[in-house]
């Protein structure tokens, strides 16, 4: 193109602007920069326990696990030492509680009984007399005079110790123990160390440490490291943004993602939908997951696990004259060994019948290496059977069952589903308004008046529990008065109140929870695939024991939709404790999770509020 012909065009372009035509506007000489790619290797999956800390890079096979507990050392010479306990809990020490325990064994006892072997006999019962007589003769045999286990050396006295050295610390040292996580929440309590503020210290010590020490991260170096996080699919709100906040800011990640360890459960077992059953130390999660997306109704959080489980069979073993008589319940070292006996013992096969003999040895630090002789028999199949009959578990006053509540709002979040229901309350009104004017022609009154209206059509979530049906989500409309919904809200929360008080089994929570679910199709999916996870029911016969219980009460409905009811407890040969950790290092690794990511920046400015733009659930 020649000078005149620019000159021309340039021309032409002057006159157009002349009449209001604007030029295009030029794209950008910079084009917009793309996603990084993120290296495996530099993210870290971090899944807390209550008893265990699970935690490894994104490309490591299996996780490092560590005891979620940390010993801290005593500020003040005679300041008096403080244990938060590892099997006692509140609800244990009622008068009830021996009469309610009673009850459950005996529909253990039935439920034993009443099914034949594979063989068509039935069961020879085994009375714990039988094995008493036996084992209160019993005397340990010394295999050595030194057990060659020794004390935690505070010589150099730490400031604190973590996981295994924790529990090896000598009582007489001046050390408190605690355990930061309780039943998948902050272990929040009046005792000393209790605090909020405490239990955020205890966990960014324990995970620092533990960063530093086995990953061999230096705290220095977290700039470039970003951090999965798995979050119980209940959880408190609070929580998770304190542990968000400490993550980001005190420990120095550049980047997290919060996800639910159930939808983790299902990446880490590579199933698109199932009803993920997750029994832990000290609680059971039970929800149903459909193509990545936990259904809200269907979540349930029973208060019980292994660790009840530990505790049941050492009343067992008592009643059977369990020959280590010194051994009690407030010990950490004796929970370390109950918990090897009731993994080595106990099981969930009802053809295993009358009397065995068994040996253990216990290694204590300044004492001799001993060798106990037992004899047990029911007593190793009625421990894990409590898990399905709660009531045996003694627990009298507490609070069993957890279902997903609705958000108390934040502070600092103006714009959550509070706000959300307000604005369309007032949509709601206004359409309202305007259809009232071309129907009826007349004056409408004052925003905030009653008007009637289908309680299954408007706005916000509040649970319903119909203890005869599945809990539901109803959606309340903003229009209505104050006094329906405050009533509403008492209505529900009575009927919630009553459900959460019951002791749901296993098998019930589960069929609860597939209830709970808005399709038949979805239950159809969730009967056909039942993926059994963690380590408190990781007992021989598990999933045939389960499997026949939710065959024999799932709805009679169902029985002719569903092919057949599958229980998954190993999915890909994998370890099923660690299943929902490997969830996480998958999520790692997919590219919808580039949209995930907190950075840290952001959560300065904004805070809480990012985890509900991010969040790949409902916050």
């Amino acid at each position: 193109m020649t000078q005149t012909d620019r000159d021309a065009e340039n021309g032409k372009d002057r006159e157009k602007e002349a009449r209001g035509v604007k030029r295009p506007i030029a794209p950008a000489a910079v084009p917009e920069p793309l996603h990084e790619q993120i290296q495996a290797n530099f993210i870290v999956v971090i899944h807390p326990g209550s008893k265990t800390l699970q935690i490894g890079r994104a490309t490591d096979t299996q996780p490092q696990t560590v005891h979620h507990v940390i010993a801290r050392r005593h500020k003040q010479t005679g300041q008096n030492p403080y244990e938060d306990q590892c099997l006692l809990r509140d609800g244990l020490n009622t008068s009830e509680s021996n009469e309610q325990r009673q009850n459950g064994l005996k529909m253990i006892d039935q439920s034993i009984w009443s099914k034949k072997m594979s063989n068509g006999l039935r069961r020879v019962p085994v009375s714990a007399q039988q094995a008493r007589l036996y084992n209160r003769q019993i005397n340990p045999a010394v295999l050595d005079s030194n057990s060659s286990v020794k004390w935690t050396n505070t010589a150099h006295q730490p400031e604190y110790l973590v996981g295994e050295d924790a529990l090896y610390v000598n009582p007489t040292d001046s050390y408190s123990i605690h355990w930061p996580i309780r039943r998948g929440h902050l272990n929040i309590h009046s005792a000393p160390g209790g605090s909020l503020t405490a239990v955020l210290a205890d966990l960014e010590t324990i995970w620092s440490y533990v960063l530093q020490k086995l990953l061999e991260i230096p705290l220095k170096d977290l700039k470039y490291y970003r951090c999965i996080l798995l979050i119980p699919d209940i959880y408190n709100r609070q929580h998770v943004k304190e542990i968000v906040n400490m993550l980001l800011v005190n420990i120095g990640f550049s980047a997290v993602v919060v996800h639910q360890e159930s939808v983790c459960t299902t990446l880490g077992s590579g199933v698109s939908s199932a009803c993920v059953v997750d029994v832990g130390d000290e609680k059971t999660s039970v929800c149903c997951v459909e193509d990545g997306v936990s259904h809200r109704n269907s979540r349930l959080c029973l208060a019980y696990g292994g660790s009840d489980v530990t505790r049941c069979f050492f009343w067992l073993m008592q009643r059977a004259g369990f020959p280590y008589r010194e051994c009690r319940l407030t010990n950490k070292l004796d929970f370390i060994l109950l918990q090897q006996l009731k993994e080595s013992f106990c099981h969930l096969n009802q053809d295993i019948s009358g009397l065995q003999d068994h040996e253990f040895r216990t290694r204590f630090p300044d004492s001799p290496l001993l060798l106990f002789q037992l004899r047990l028999g029911d007593e190793k199949l009625q421990a894990p059977m409590a898990l399905f009959y709660p009531a045996a578990f003694g627990i009298v006053g507490q609070k069993m069952t957890s279902l997903q509540h609705r958000s108390q709002g934040d502070a600092e979040d103006p714009h959550d589903e509070h706000f959300l229901l307000t604005t369309q309350s007032k949509q709601d009104q206004s359409s309202k308004a305007t259809a009232d004017r071309k129907s009826f022609h007349k004056p409408v009154g004052f925003e905030g008046e009653s008007s009637t209206c289908d309680l299954s059509e408007k706005g916000n979530m509040v649970h319903d529990v119909d203890l005869a049906h599945s809990h539901t989500e109803s959606l309340i409309s903003g229009s209505e008065t104050e006094e329906n919904t405050s009533l509403l809200f008492s209505r529900s929360t009575a009927a919630m109140t009553l459900f959460e008080g019951k002791a749901l089994g296993v098998d019930k929570a589960i069929l609860h929870s597939i209830d709970s679910c808005s399709s038949d199709e979805t239950k159809r999916k969730m009967y056909g695939c039942i993926l059994l996870v963690g380590g408190g029911l990781l007992f021989h016969g598990a999933q045939e024991f389960l499997q026949h219980r939710i065959l024999n009460k799932m709805p009679p409905s169902f029985r002719c939709m569903v092919e057949n009811v599958e229980v998954i407890t190993r999915p890909k040969d994998m370890d099923p404790r660690f299943i929902a950790w490997k969830g996480g290092a998958v999520l790692a690794c997919l590219d919808t999770t580039q949209e995930l990511w907190i950075h840290q920046r952001e959560w300065q400015r904004f805070g809480v509020r990012m985890l509900r733009e991010r969040a790949a659930f409902v916050w």
